[in-house]
């Protein structure tokens, strides 16, 4: 019958409809590059935006605290005489951005630890290598944070941080020739920074540097040559200034009267002047860049420096940015965990390894900065051996999976 016979026709006779549906089964390469692809794309914007999240708020955390402690320093510092208080926030803000480049590498590190390990105790990761997910899909988004953030951190340590400490030291300096930043105010007394003692004038001018009518009391400890008294001066005139060996802020009296009443003596002593230099603050300022006095320093002068110091200090400024590249390399293999290991366990680890990390480093500063070595070449070496070790535990982890999954 006509119904019963088998269509023994060609293949090249078959509808085309029939055709479509069979390239529909099977997709060509290309449909097929085209769907790992988007994949990738899709894991990359997750993964990356868990890294995000995770760095934002280990910085924030980072700066919070940071910031308190050097809001106490400059309070202190503050309140002895050190520069004045109209400036202190100022200060405060330049301060912050000049730590950066030693705050980010480490926001960096622990925020990809503490992303990842939390998708490693959620078996994320092991779903995703058993999807067939390589090295690569984890290397690039990791990269994809890490090399912008590698280039913020060379821009604010070669450039910005002491741009920013240059602008705190010159505020600092401009602040305390005018009597205004002191926190002196014509019509009231003024308890004197960083000493015992009052002060009052009657007028000044809109800069703050000259001073009409000075009055000036305060009080001096008894020593081997004189009991305690108070020492009264008062002025017709007077000018701010600040001593270029002291570093301190002086008031130069002109056309006065000084006394010196000791207490509980009645030998007053009373002496007419034309010129009384009266220092304001006895205590030199203090900042943090005392202990290093290059930090504002910009980093083209330190490039044409022979200087050792200048020398260690640029081997430093260019290491804040290869600190950030290899410690976020490092953190992809201190992050793996199991769900039931300690939730903090490897995170202890991985702190440990970078405060092993960061000694090695300023013992090669010390190194430079004591003449042993003429340049940054320890430091490089540790960088890359560092980064060498990170890929090799990272590669053999992917390597690990991979030979799980062909016996399985």
């Amino acid at each position: 019958m006509r119904h019963g016979r088998i269509d023994d026709r060609p293949a090249d006779n078959v509808p085309d409809r029939l055709h479509f549906a069979f390239d529909r089964t099977r997709p060509s390469r290309r449909e097929h590059f085209t769907r790992h692809y988007r994949m990738l794309r899709i894991l990359d914007r997750y993964f990356l935006r868990e890294l995000v999240l995770s760095v934002l708020a280990t910085t924030i955390v980072l700066l919070v605290i940071f910031t308190g402690g050097t809001f106490a320093r400059v309070l202190q510092q503050v309140a002895n005489g050190s520069f004045p208080a109209s400036v202190m926030f100022q200060v405060l803000g330049l301060r912050i951005v000049n730590a950066l480049p030693g705050l980010l590498p480490l926001s960096l590190f622990l925020g990809v630890l503490v992303a990842l390990g939390r998708m490693w105790r959620d078996s994320e990761m092991h779903v995703l290598a058993a999807a067939g997910m390589g090295p690569g899909g984890l290397m690039r988004p990791a990269l994809m944070l890490g090399i912008p953030a590698t280039v913020l951190i060379a821009v604010v340590s070669l450039w910005l941080g002491p741009l920013s400490a240059r602008t705190a030291d010159q505020l600092v300096a401009e602040a305390n020739r005018s009597v205004i930043a002191a926190g002196l105010d014509a019509g009231r007394f003024t308890e004197l920074p960083g000493k015992g003692g009052v002060i009052f004038v009657a007028g000044m001018n809109r800069k703050g540097t000259k001073l009409d009518q000075v009055f000036l009391a305060s009080d001096e400890a008894a020593t081997d040559t004189h009991p305690a008294r108070v020492k009264l001066i008062t002025a017709k005139r007077g000018e701010l200034y600040q001593g270029s060996e002291t570093h301190g802020r002086y008031l130069a009296l002109m056309d006065g009267w000084q006394f010196q009443v000791p207490l509980g003596r009645e030998n007053w002593q009373r002496m007419r002047y034309r010129r009384n230099d009266v220092a304001l603050s006895e205590v030199r300022p203090q900042s943090d860049d005392d202990s290093d006095p290059l930090s504002s320093v910009s980093t083209l002068d330190l490039i044409d420096s022979n200087n050792v110091d200048a020398r260690a200090e640029l081997a430093w400024r260019t290491a804040a940015p290869a600190t950030a590249l290899v410690l976020l390399l490092l953190a992809l293999p201190l992050a793996r965990q199991s769900p039931r290991e300690a939730r903090y366990g490897r995170l202890l680890l991985a702190v440990l390894a970078y405060f092993l990390y960061f000694l090695l480093l300023s013992l090669g500063r010390a190194l430079i900065d004591r003449g042993t070595v003429s340049n940054s070449a320890p430091m490089w070496v540790l960088h890359i051996l560092v980064t060498l070790g990170a890929l090799w535990m990272f590669r053999r982890q992917f390597s690990a999976w991979r030979v799980k999954g062909a016996e399985a």
